[in-house]
């Protein structure tokens, strides 16, 4: 198990510091990062949190996991790994030209 933990199922008005408060009961948090859309600035809803070991990740896991946070229940588990992406080219269907 590691450290770095995937949150899902935010309430929109959950800031970084909301979620490090949230996770130190568990221990030591690393880091907390809501994940913010790039346009509107708004949270995506999800984020990650780094924990200072694999066993408070567990406890933070078992003890947030499914916790109501402002009418939502918290999804935790452990974070995977990014995919790469798939596709490419960047906006005209990948044509060269019009």
């Amino acid at each position: 198990m590691g450290n770095k933990l995937y949150v899902g199922n935010l309430p929109y008005s959950f800031s970084d510091s909301d979620m490090q408060q949230a996770f130190e009961a568990f221990g030591s948090v690393t880091s907390a990062k809501v994940i913010m859309d790039r346009d509107s600035g708004r949270s995506k809803g999800f984020g990650f949190v780094e924990m200072g070991s694999p066993a408070e990740a567990q406890a933070a896991i078992e003890g947030m996991n499914g916790r109501d946070m402002g009418g939502r229940g918290l999804v935790v588990n452990e974070a995977r790994p990014m995919e790469p992406r798939s596709g490419g080219g960047g906006g005209f269907g990948g044509r060269r030209g019009y």
